[in-house]
């Protein structure tokens, strides 16, 4: 599998507070990110599996809120993980 919870835990120990935050917008920012980079990669190869373009667009959307609230509570959290990520040019 391409995500395995050793993957799972170096994204949170980057990311997170630790390496057992799962909860922050951070970590699970990242998470999302790397989810949606690996569907992107399939959807390039297999353009007709609608199935996996559904779950790519509701993960976007799951990422957009979470930033979202990211924005409200903290702007500073929220441009660091931007930053971070390069998820903004």
């Amino acid at each position: 599998m391409y995500l395995d919870s050793a993957k799972k835990a170096e994204l949170f120990e980057k990311y997170g507070k630790s390496g057992k935050d799962t909860g922050s917008p951070e970590s699970q920012i990242a998470l999302f990110t790397f989810r949606i980079a690996h569907l992107t990669e399939h959807l390039r190869e297999n353009k007709k599996d609608f199935a996996t373009e559904r779950s790519l667009k509701m993960l976007v959307g799951k990422r957009r809120r979470m930033l979202d609230y990211l924005i409200k509570v903290d702007i500073e959290r929220y441009r660091a993980i931007i930053k971070e990520l390069g998820i903004r040019r």
